[in-house]
Parts: C-alpha cells; structure tokens; sequence
C-alpha cells in the first residue's frame, strides 16, 4: 500500500464576482476560463488528507471526512477519477479528510479538500504533475460539482489574496495585499448558506456582479488592509448577504479593537482581523453571543497548499 499526505489552509473568501458567462451572457463553457474575482484570506486552520492506494482489479474510491464515510464528497470523487485516467493501472483509492473548519459555512473546505487529494494521490501515484496541473484539476471539479468558482488559486498562494482575473491556476491572475505572518484571524459562525442556491439565483447573482466589480476596485485604489476590510463588509451589506446576526458580530469585533470584520462568503459567518495583542479580547466579544466552539482563531496561512513529508 501507497501513501501520502498533503494540507491545504481554509480558504476565506471575503467578496467575489461571478464568471461564468461571456460578456454577452453566454455561458462559458471551458471549465478553465470559469472562475471568480474577488478577495479574503487563507486560514491557517484547513484541510489534512491522507490518501492510500493499493494495486486492484478495477478502480474503487472511498472518501472519509473526519473519519465518517462520506459517500456525497462529489468533488474529492471527480479529482480521483481525473487522476486514476491518468495513472497506469487500476487502483482502490482510500481518501481521509481531516476538515478543521465548520463545513458549508464559507471556508473553502471542498476547494481546500480537493486540492489536498489532488496533490497526495498524484504523489502516491507517482504522476509527476507540476502544482498548476494538479491545481487545475481540483478547480475543474470545484466548478464542476458547483461547491465553489475560484477558491483553489488563492488556497496555492497564501496570504491576503485577490484575484483579479478569473480561471484556474496558471490562467486566474492573483495578487497579494502584502501583510506580516502574525496578524491572527478570529472567525465566529453561525450556519451555512448554500453555494450551490447562491450561484443559480438570478436576482443573487446581479447584485454579486455589480457589487463585487465596485469593490474590487475600491480596494485596488488603496490596497490596504483596512481598506480591504472595510470594502469587502460594504459587499456584504450590499450584495444582500448580511444578517442581524452578521451584522451584530462584525460590529462587537470592531469594537473589541478588530483592524475591521466582513462576512464569508458563502455563509452565515464573520471573519475579523486582528493584531496578537488583541485577537483574544476579539474571540471572546464572539464568545459572549457564540457557542465556544464556533469561534474559530488562527493566524494567515501565507504559504499555501503543500505536500507533506
């Protein structure tokens, strides 16, 4: 039996602009061209998977999230079935996903899971992909199974990220708000919202585009952290995403000193940043209306998806 393993940070998304047409309204059909813009962070809590193939006599796949057999992981299945059409020979495939984020709730917990599985089976496999190729197919999926558009890029670079043109790796083009390793991120979580409803709603969808366009260049004329923070909480307000509960979160962070909060995206959760000295005093301004568990604290992840030893 082969093994290998590889992690993933989460993946906050913070705003983004749906592309998936042509300027004309025509749906893009090259699942690579397909993507988002938009911005947020890669969360030092994320994605472990583990994965062990043995020779066989025709290719089998089973998916464990957290040690549950997870039969509906549609996303980990497409990246496996992509990679054993590559692999020489058959081979039952055993893929473990140690997830350390709420899932659904706006955390890129499928991008960050399909990505990991993409980099530890093709090492297992002895495929010799470079990182784009393997990031290709993991967002070839991701849009695919439609639990995400644009999160697998960012999840490859680390840090505070925007993307400006959409794709998958190698053809998205993704910058970064330079900031230093210890800003800490305090994430308070509520419930999940459905990506899959987000992206076939009309009406959600034109409010996404126009705001999320409007946004992107706000934050591009002053690419600070504040500024960033502070946008993308106006994308929320204004895109329709916001909740009282949201809303209430982002406002008791701000004043427990956060540099500024904005909402998930897609979820019914709040990510606030803050300096060392006062993420504490952040986590427990969540605590004090949040069960302990949903308040989530840990610092930028700024080198992204990798294999591990």
């Amino acid at each position: 039996m082969n093994t290998a393993k590889a992690y993933s940070p989460a993946g906050i998304s913070s705003f983004f602009e749906i592309c998936d047409t042509m300027p004309d309204g025509t749906p893009i059909s090259d699942v690579e061209r397909i993507g988002s813009r938009g911005g947020g962070f890669a969360f030092q809590k994320g994605v472990t998977t583990e994965v062990a193939i043995s020779e066989a006599e025709i290719n089998s796949v089973r998916i464990f999230i957290n040690e549950k057999e997870a039969p509906e992981a549609e996303t980990t299945r497409t990246v496996v079935k992509n990679l054993l059409g590559l692999a020489r020979g058959k081979y039952e495939v055993i893929v473990k996903h140690t997830v350390e984020v709420p899932i659904g709730a706006g955390f890129g917990s499928s991008a960050a899971g399909a990505l990991t599985t993409a980099l530890a089976l093709s090492k297992a496999l002895k495929l010799n992909m470079t990182y784009n190729q393997l990031g290709r197919i993991a967002h070839a999926a991701e849009v695919k199974c439609k639990t995400g558009l644009g999160t697998v890029g960012p999840l490859m670079i680390g840090g505070c990220v925007i993307t400006l043109e959409p794709g998958a790796p190698g053809i998205a083009i993704i910058d970064r708000i330079p900031i230093s390793t210890d800003y800490i991120i305090v994430a308070g979580v509520l419930g999940p919202i459905s990506t899959r409803e987000v992206l076939s709603s009309i009406e959600r969808r034109l409010a996404v585009n126009k705001w999320g366009k409007r946004i992107l260049e706000e934050i591009l004329a002053e690419p600070s952290l504040e500024n960033f923070m502070n946008s993308c909480r106006k994308f929320a307000e204004k895109s329709g995403f916001i909740t009282s509960k949201t809303k209430r979160l982002m406002d008791l962070a701000v004043k427990a000193g956060a540099i500024g909060a904005a909402q998930n995206m897609v979820g019914e959760a709040v990510h606030a940043v803050a300096e060392p000295d006062n993420a504490e005093r952040v986590a427990q301004a969540f605590k004090s209306v949040l069960p302990e568990n949903n308040v989530l604290v840990a610092p930028v992840d700024i080198q992204g998806a990798r294999i591990l030893g």
